[in-house]
């Protein structure tokens, strides 16, 4: 009877734990989801330096205010936004992608990844927009993603 007992417990401790460990697989999932979302309702929106509202928007605006609206506070400039997180190299849904002059420099550029090899952005030239990580543009300018 008492090994029962214990088998049914131990069932149940496991269980929860995975249920709980479920729950903040979804969170994750979610809050970058709609992160993304919330950008993507955005398109078109032009850029404007410093700008951190839909009236205007740079790189590090747009980023820090579609993560904002999910309850997730990141710095101010992406310089700033790259010392946080987890350095990732698959990337995933929701990362954000960091771009830099040269190498060796700090990023002055920040998007998210939407998946299917493009990230949402604001550009000096074309405000929120889309890109495909193999523009030749970008493609050279970046140094690394984070997960948040």
């Amino acid at each position: 009877m008492l090994k029962k007992i214990i088998v049914g417990l131990l069932f149940i401790v496991t269980l929860s734990i995975g249920i709980t460990l479920n729950e903040d697989k979804a969170e994750a999932a979610t809050y970058h989801t709609k992160a993304i979302s919330v950008a993507k309702s955005h398109l078109g929106v032009k850029y404007k330096w410093g700008g951190i509202s839909p009236s205007g928007f740079d790189c590090s605006g747009l980023v820090k205010y579609s993560y904002g609206k999910q309850g997730k506070t990141l710095p101010r400039t992406a310089a700033e936004m790259y010392k946080k997180g987890k350095k990732v190299s698959a990337l995933k849904k929701g990362d954000l992608m960091f771009f830099a002059p040269n190498k060796a420099s700090r990023p002055t550029h920040v998007a998210i990844y939407v998946g299917d090899n493009q990230f949402i952005h604001s550009s000096s030239s074309k405000g929120v927009s889309y890109a495909k990580t193999s523009n030749s543009y970008w493609k050279p300018k970046y140094i690394g993603a984070k997960r948040i």
